[in-house]
């Protein structure tokens, strides 16, 4: 850790794997490095794979009776720090971290009592997982969307791992993670977790 950064931070990780548990998941995989890379920052925290809970369709805080997303909205609003993390299908992102985006899309309502979204003063970061190449395309769908929605970005806040096109060899069957995508993932734990304790002690203005 980090003994000139002594305050505590929390995070939340968001798989996007398609894959419910038990299923392994590269996307689980890469995100559960991720926490582990923001531990050795102080950052403490869950992982919630999205595929294991109901959440619904649609852009407000709660869809009614059955809804898993207030619990999830509550985690997210609990953090310093998103990480949301998915596979590429066909070029994007899975369709359950276009879903996250969409219920993420009802926060552009929420404001405190100086006008200011409540996801101001949060750090976002992503992980991307794919057998064909797309990761920067993927992360940049995901970085407008958080953005979007009031998550800031550090410097480097993606780590990916994408295998060679037409091959079925997935990041969870490597025998050990590539140096590159581990010290990539090194790179987003330490500007993330350096950008949530500046906002923490310097939050944005007014909107007021």
């Amino acid at each position: 850790m980090d003994t000139h950064e002594p305050t505590p931070l929390r995070a939340v990780a968001l798989v996007c794997t398609l894959s419910p548990s038990p299923a392994r998941s590269s996307s689980q995989l890469l995100a559960e490095q991720t926490m582990a890379a923001l531990a050795a920052h102080g950052v403490t925290g869950t992982t919630i794979r999205i595929a294991d809970h109901d959440v619904k369709p649609g852009v407000k805080t709660d869809m009614g009776h059955g809804d898993a997303w207030p619990e999830i909205r509550t985690a997210v609003l609990d953090a310093d720090i998103l990480v949301l993390s998915t596979p590429i299908w066909l070029g994007h992102p899975s369709s359950l971290a276009q879903r996250v985006l969409e219920r993420l899309d009802a926060e552009l309502s929420e404001t405190d009592d100086e006008g200011r979204m409540l996801t101001y003063g949060k750090v976002a970061a992503v992980c991307v997982v794919g057998n064909e190449d797309g990761a920067h395309k993927v992360s940049a769908d995901l970085f407008q969307g958080l953005n979007d929605v009031g998550f800031s970005l550090a410097p480097n806040a993606v780590t990916y791992w994408v295998g060679e096109a037409m091959q079925g060899t997935d990041f969870q069957d490597l025998d050990e993670t590539p140096e590159a995508t581990a010290g990539t993932t090194r790179t987003l734990a330490a500007n993330t977790a350096h950008l949530a304790r500046r906002l923490k002690s310097a939050p944005y203005p007014s909107s007021s």
